[in-house]
């Protein structure tokens, strides 16, 4: 029996941490790892990086798709957003740069991809809606990734359509926020409806990726004063399709 321990303080951490201009990052950021060998300049937490991996080798990408950018430090978001404005003018960088600090980049659960072409704009590469991106964009919920920043989301993510942005939430909250089309902002508001231990969110599906079991029982839930339900989906689920451990325990710390 494995026993997952949760401290109130774990909040701020794990797969669906909510980094935005009011939701600033608090963690500190560990478990990253290359892209690849010929990407070494480019990393991302763990489990984001195995499963993207997964869609890669699913779609056969090859050398279609390619990073752009993943983890950011601090001091490389202040960078970029710093070098935008000068170059592209304060507009633009607040449409498409997050501010330091606010940015999905610091957490390692974010990817920039780009279709594999000559001139790569770094700030807002080319990944359109059809080919070998869109297969990407197809099968991403199935492996735990979200498309993150859409035109439809602006006003409530503050961010302008970013069609090469994707990010790790872990499944099945990737398959349920794209099956609802909503945001992360607005999928962690829906889980607050959702309070222990009377009204756990339970999510059914058969067919599940990363060769899993064939089948799994999701329960999430929130406490009246806290948003455990992060951490929770975080390990357990992590655990479940990642690690095969099916015999756990959990403990909530308050």
């Amino acid at each position: 029996m494995r026993k997952i321990v949760l401290k109130k303080e774990d909040v701020e951490t794990g797969d669906l941490v909510l980094i935005n201009q009011k939701h600033t990052l608090k963690s500190k950021i560990n478990n990253l790892v290359f892209f690849d060998e010929k990407y070494k300049n480019i990393k991302l937490n763990d489990n984001a990086n195995y499963a993207l991996h997964l869609i890669l080798d699913n779609i056969n990408a090859k050398n279609e798709i390619v990073p752009v950018s993943g983890y950011r430090t601090l001091g490389e978001q202040k960078n970029i957003y710093n070098t935008s404005l000068k170059e592209n003018g304060r507009d633009y960088t607040q449409k498409y740069v997050a501010l330091p600090n606010a940015s999905e980049h610091q957490t390692g659960l974010a990817i920039d991809l780009a279709l594999n072409e000559d001139d790569i704009d770094f700030i807002c590469p080319k990944f359109p809606h059809y080919g070998i991106c869109q297969s990407f964009r197809n099968i991403a919920p199935k492996y735990g990734f979200i498309e993150r920043y859409k035109g439809e989301k602006e006003a409530v993510t503050k961010i302008s359509n970013e069609e090469w942005h994707f990010r790790y939430v872990g499944y099945p909250h990737s398959k349920i926020i794209t099956e609802k089309d909503i945001c992360l902002e607005e999928y962690i508001d829906f889980l607050k409806d959702y309070i222990y231990p009377n009204n756990p969110l339970v999510y059914k599906d058969t067919l599940i990726p990363l060769n899993s079991p064939s089948s799994i029982s999701f329960k999430s839930s929130f406490t009246s004063d806290s948003s455990l339900s992060f951490i929770f989906a975080y390990d357990l689920i992590n655990s479940l399709l990642l690690s095969n451990l099916l015999d756990i325990s959990l403990e909530i710390i308050l």
